[in-house]
């Protein structure tokens, strides 16, 4: 496979062409609006489902987790295998030892993943963010700019965790649960539930809320 689809007409996408991501062929977005438009230079080719009768390796760029799980499951559908995803690191990025990063998964520039990390697949980390020992960032998970964990720290699957969050060591945040901006989590996040504040606590803010 040569050269790189990007799955996205977004925000996202720009950031990663801004940080040196090269190779890259076109993008696919399902937004009729944006055929035959460029995005950071790159042409948009047509809808997702081009994807498939394709050769390149992809590139999810949509913002939010469950948007890039939700691609990734409808391209598995039509036999889309994980090989055919690339992932990316900004150069300016520091990876330390022993640091596992899975297919799909964005790390732009600053981000910094120290010891012993595991990071899963389809993550995306915004800039300069800190990832410290021991952390396990689950598939699908977004890391929104500044965030900064503890050691030892697990985050769920699709969770979203927003600008300038931080963890404490040892704390859980669930499968699809939301930790608002600028909100300190203490303790645990429960599966789905979005937390805010300093230190954070639940809220009736649906997930869904935090994205718009």
């Amino acid at each position: 496979m040569s050269g790189i689809l990007i799955i996205g007409a977004s925000g996202l996408a720009r950031e990663v062409l801004a940080a040196g991501l090269t190779g890259v062929t076109g993008i696919l977005d399902d937004d009729p609006g944006r055929h035959g438009t460029e995005v950071g230079g790159v042409p948009v080719l047509g809808t997702v489902s081009l994807a498939a009768a394709r050769s390149e390796r992809l590139l999810v760029c949509i913002g939010p987790g469950v948007g890039r799980r939700a691609v990734v499951r409808a391209l598995a559908a039509t036999g889309v295998g994980p090989e055919r995803y690339a992932d990316f690191t900004a150069p300016t990025a520091r990876v330390g030892r022993g640091v596992a990063v899975g297919r799909g998964s964005i790390l732009l520039d600053g981000v910094v993943a120290t010891a012993d990390v595991s990071i899963g697949a389809h993550v995306v980390v915004m800039p300069n963010s800190v990832i410290t020992h021991d952390d396990v960032v689950g598939d699908f998970a977004t890391l929104a700019a500044g965030v900064a964990l503890g050691g030892d720290v697990r985050i769920g699957e699709a969770a979203y965790l927003g600008m300038n969050a931080s963890v404490r060591p040892h704390v859980r945040i669930g499968r699809d649960a939301a930790l608002g901006m600028g909100a300190v989590a203490l303790t645990d996040i429960p599966e789905g539930e979005t937390w805010i504040g300093v230190p954070a606590r639940s809220s009736r803010v649906r997930v869904t809320e935090v994205f718009a």
